[in-house]
C-alpha cells in the first residue's frame, strides 16, 4: 500500500525547533511560510490539520540575551514565555494571510493523566476543527518541569493525534527518516521505508538527537510511533528542512512510515 498525505482525513504535524529556528535564534520565515502554504492546501482539500510546534525556548533565549548552552529551569521558563508569544504571532499572521483562523493551545503531558483535563482539551480541539480553525499546540513550558528537560513534543503530538482520532501523524525531522543507525555517525546506516511493528531490534536502532535546539531524539519519536500505532494512526518521519515539507512527503521515497496492523489487514 502506498501511503499519501493527500489521502488523510485528519493530520497532526509536529514541527521541531531546529527546523523552525535558525542558529541566531530567529524564525526561518521562508521555511515557515512554505509549511503554512502546504497546510493551507490540505485545509482547502477539506482535511483537518493541527500543528504541534516547538521553538518557544529557542526563540525566547535570544531576545532575553541568555547564554548559549544549557539553561537553568527558571531561564527556560522565562525564555518560553517570551518565545511563545512570538511563535504564536508568526503562525497567526501567516494563517490569517490565507483567511484561516489560528488557535493557540498550550498543554503538558499531565493533561493526559487527568480525566477531566483530557476531556476538556479533546472537546476544545473538536470544536476548533468543526469551526475550520487550525490549532497550533505547544507544551506549556512556563509551568512544565520534566517536559522541558526531555523535549517531549513528539509524544505530545502523538497524544494530540489520539485526542482527535487523527489518522496521520507527521514528525518533521532533521533527517530523512528512521535508519538502522544514526546516519550522522554511521556512513553504513540505511533508511527503513516502512515499519509494521516496534520490535526490540527496531528500538535498539534509535539514537540521540544531534542538533543544537532539538532535544527529542529518535527514541522519543519511536515512543510517539508506539502511541500512534496503538491509536490506529499511521505516522511518518520525514525530512523537514526542505521548503514545502508536507508536499514533499508525497513526492519522494525517502521517509519512514509506521503503519498500524489494522491498515495492513484492509
Amino acid at each position: 500500500m502506498k501511503h499519501k498525505i493527500a489521502d488523510a482525513n485528519c493530520i497532526v504535524v509536529k514541527v521541531g525547533s531546529s527546523l523552525l529556528v535558525d542558529e541566531l535564534g530567529s524564525i526561518r520565515r521562508p521555511w515557515l511560510e512554505s509549511l503554512i502554504n502546504d497546510v493551507v492546501e490540505c485545509w482547502k482539500r477539506g482535511q483537518q490539520v493541527l500543528l504541534v510546534s516547538s521553538g518557544a525556548i529557542a526563540l525566547g533565549r535570544r531576545h532575553l540575551h541568555l547564554k548559549s548552552g544549557t539553561l537553568h529551569l527558571e531561564e527556560k521558563q522565562a525564555a518560553a514565555s517570551v518565545g511563545q508569544i512570538k511563535l504564536a504571532h508568526a503562525y497567526q499572521e501567516m494563517l490569517a494571510s490565507h483567511g484561516i483562523t489560528g488557535a493557540q493551545v498550550l498543554l503538558t503531558l499531565e493533561d493526559s493523566k487527568d480525566e477531566e483535563r483530557y476531556r476538556n482539551a479533546k472537546n476544545t480541539f473538536e470544536t476548533l476543527l468543526k469551526l475550520r480553525a487550525i490549532p497550533v499546540i505547544n507544551e506549556n513550558d512556563t509551568v512544565a518541569t520534566a517536559e522541558i528537560r526531555f523535549g517531549d513534543n513528539d509524544r505530545l503530538a502523538a497524544l494530540v493525534a489520539k485526542m482527535v482520532n487523527a489518522d496521520t501523524l507527521i514528525l518533521l525531522s532533521d533527517i530523512e527518516g528512521f535508519y538502522t543507525a544514526n546516519p550522522q555517525l554511521d556512513p553504513l546506516a540505511t533508511l527503513i521505508p516502512e515499519v509494521k511493528q516496534l520490535t526490540p531490534e527496531i528500538l535498539a536502532m534509535a539514537g540521540d538527537s544531534a542538533t543544537q535546539f532539538g532535544s527529542g531524539g529518535m527514541i522519543s519519536k519511536l515512543t510517539a510511533a508506539q502511541m500512534a500505532l496503538e491509536s490506529n494512526c499511521r505516522m511518518v518521519i520525514a525530512a523537514g528542512k526542505h521548503l514545502n515539507p508536507l508536499k514533499r512527503i508525497d513526492q519522494v521515497a525517502t521517509k519512514t512510515w509506521f503503519v498500524p496492523e489494522l491498515e495492513f489487514e484492509t
